[in-house]
């Protein structure tokens, strides 16, 4: 039944778009895991190590490991589970000196309200936010259901604080945890959010925001904070969920959850945000609900980790 589940996720055209001539871009690696017997919770976040071809997964239940590491051929190695309570985002940093992978914990226990780094091996080095307090707006360091976080090579951070509790904002902090600019509050207006769920930061300096309880994506400038557009014309039917960029930058990966769907949207170059525009989509098995993505930087595949389903997958480019 596995198997028959995964093939039959079709790759569609968005016949809308000028791309219509364009072929289909990816195509599902049925045989990644290899152990999807691992999977034995929901599994919420997929964060890939390029670098050391390693994909760790971030799943929540009673009694399994809340961390799962497999190679990027679909190989289980190792799991962990010390001091994350309900893992939401996941992200490997990758520095000269070695890696590390951060967590956003969203849980309402004593480790949770809080976004931890720690060793590939699950060492915990670093918290933010004070464990098990969700925390107000007012104070930049105290979370309330931090979502993601991005970080970027320097070291700076960016995160969305805001999957359901008090605060819905975006926070980049220095590679010394101090805060360079804080936006957004509760709202539908422009900088505000409900429910920022997901970011990343693209290669001409803006960062990006799923704003899913408002329907769109939202641009910032990544040095200053200050708004720079949003995208509402591509999410009509359901929010995005997450969004990643593919290696080459010129395409965005964007789940939408509710409608099992993965949008792959034109990324603009320097200059005007404009209008979204759907290049393709892939359409996943009803009741699979892809909840965030993260994209291997050097081979082009994507990760998929799937509430649902409760599995993550594997799509590679053609």
């Amino acid at each position: 039944l596995y198997i028959f589940v995964l093939y039959f996720q079709v790759l569609k055209a968005d016949y809308s778009s000028p791309w219509r001539g364009e072929q289909q871009m990816y195509k599902l690696d049925i045989g990644w895991p290899k152990n999807p017997e691992y999977f034995t919770g929901q599994t919420f976040c997929v964060a890939v190590d390029s670098l050391h071809g390693l994909v760790y997964v971030g799943q929540r239940g009673d009694n399994v490991p809340k961390v799962l590491v497999f190679s990027e051929e679909g190989y289980f190695l190792s799991s962990w589970n010390d001091t994350v309570e309900m893992p939401h985002g996941i992200f490997v940093w990758n520095t000269a000196t070695g890696s590390s992978v951060w967590i956003t914990d969203v849980g309402t226990g004593k480790y949770g309200h809080t976004v931890k780094q720690y060793t590939p091996l699950g060492k915990l080095v670093q918290v933010l936010g004070t464990p098990g307090n969700a925390g107000s707006s007012l104070i930049p360091l105290q979370f309330d259901q931090p979502a993601e976080i991005f970080v970027e090579e320097t070291g700076e951070i960016y995160v969305v604080d805001g999957d359901g509790g008090m605060n819905n904002r975006l926070l980049k902090l220095s590679n010394d945890y101090k805060e360079i600019w804080l936006t957004g509050t509760n709202g539908s207006g422009i900088g505000q959010f409900k429910i920022p769920h997901s970011v990343t930061v693209d290669a001409f300096g803006r960062v990006w925001v799923a704003d899913r309880g408002n329907k769109r994506i939202q641009v910032f400038d990544k040095v200053t904070g200050e708004w720079l557009g949003s995208w509402t014309g591509c999410f009509s039917e359901d929010g995005p969920y997450s969004v990643r960029f593919t290696a080459d930058y010129k395409y965005l990966i964007v789940a939408q959850l509710n409608i099992n769907q993965l949008a792959i949207l034109a990324a603009p170059p320097i200059g005007a945000i404009g209008d979204c525009v759907m290049v393709h989509s892939v359409q996943l098995a009803d009741e699979t609900k892809p909840h965030l993505v993260d994209v291997d930087m050097r081979s082009g595949a994507i990760y998929v980790a799937e509430i649902g389903a409760q599995q993550v997958q594997k799509y590679v480019p053609l």
